[in-house]
């Protein structure tokens, strides 16, 4: 028998460590390496420090500071977002472009429908994709459909009512 909230898994190559890295880096105040390696251990990866050295590089990771003064990692352009979901800054870039796209959100389980004009669910996938949003695990996208896939029915119901209320912004 199998368990409904099994963890993700993943392989172990290059590329999903720093998937990983990059996850942990939009999800966590994270200060130094030896804070990431940790995590990262958690995870079931082990990485000499010289490897993370690499992977924070390749990924573009930067310390920056953050508002409250403490020096994290920060990844590309995105600030460090809040437990509760993401910036402000992601989010009006997001009601930029579901304004316009999104005509309608239902959540059904653990699941999100929402529909777009033909032709602009993929880009309405990738744009939920980008973001760090906590709970939803990822999408899949048709024509005019875009299925979000959450980690529990609650977390479903109240991302659907942001996901509505972030495309009805404009």
């Amino acid at each position: 028998m199998s368990e409904s909230n099994q963890p993700l898994q993943r392989p172990a190559s290059r590329a999903a460590r720093l998937s990983v890295i990059e996850e942990i880096l939009l999800s966590h105040v994270i200060t130094s390496q030896s804070q990431l390696s940790g995590i990262l251990s958690d995870e079931g990866i082990d990485v000499t420090q010289a490897t993370l050295s690499r992977d924070l590089d390749e990924i573009n990771a930067m310390k920056t500071r953050l508002k409250d003064g403490t020096i994290a990692y920060t990844v590309g352009d995105h600030a460090v977002h809040q437990a509760a979901g993401i910036g402000e800054k992601a989010e009006q870039q997001m009601a930029k472009v579901l304004g316009g796209l999104v005509t309608s959100v239902a959540a059904a389980k653990n699941l999100i429908v929402v529909h777009t004009p033909s032709g602009a669910a993929q880009y309405v996938a990738s744009v939920v994709d980008k973001q760090p949003i906590d709970g939803v695990l990822g999408t899949i996208a048709g024509d005019d459909t875009v299925m979000v896939i959450c980690s529990d029915d609650d977390i479903a119901a109240a991302r659907a009512q942001w996901l509505l209320s972030v495309a009805s912004k404009n």
